[in-house]
């Protein structure tokens, strides 16, 4: 009976994560922008962390990718990828420099070379909308 309710309860944890993604996902694609970027990330390499590893594997990145395809399909909305190795957080987007000894406690970003001083999740989300395929 308690493996029973065990998995019950995990079920139902699933179909609501799920449901959430579904939600997230269609807010997203709702708002009818152009295109959506989404960088290529290594989860593999994420999970290494012990202190994220449960946090992240919870987080379903691999669904959440496959319903933001295709439902900009479904709208006609251009999905572009970014390669891991792009340094959206490590470039300035005002002049184009790029940060070497970039932390991830460094959660403001500042450019020694025009002074732009810009919280740093912002300032990755501006280079990956002026991102271009070379």
């Amino acid at each position: 009976k308690l493996e029973r309710k065990i998995k019950l309860i995990n079920r139902t944890l699933t179909n609501i994560r799920v449901n959430h993604t579904h939600q997230v996902t269609t807010e997203i694609v709702k708002t009818k922008p152009s295109k959506i970027v989404i960088e290529t990330l290594r989860v593999t390499n994420m999970l290494k962390n012990k202190h994220l590893s449960k946090a992240i594997s919870e987080q379903s990145f691999y669904r959440f990718i496959s319903f933001i395809e295709y439902k900009c399909k479904l709208y006609g909305i251009e999905l572009e990828r970014v390669p891991t190795l792009y340094p959206s957080s490590k470039k300035c987007s005002h002049c184009g420099a790029i940060k070497k000894d970039l932390k991830l406690s460094d959660r403001i970003y500042h450019c020694e070379c025009c002074g732009l001083t810009i919280d740093r999740d912002y300032n990755a989300s501006l280079n990956l909308a002026n991102y271009k395929i070379s």
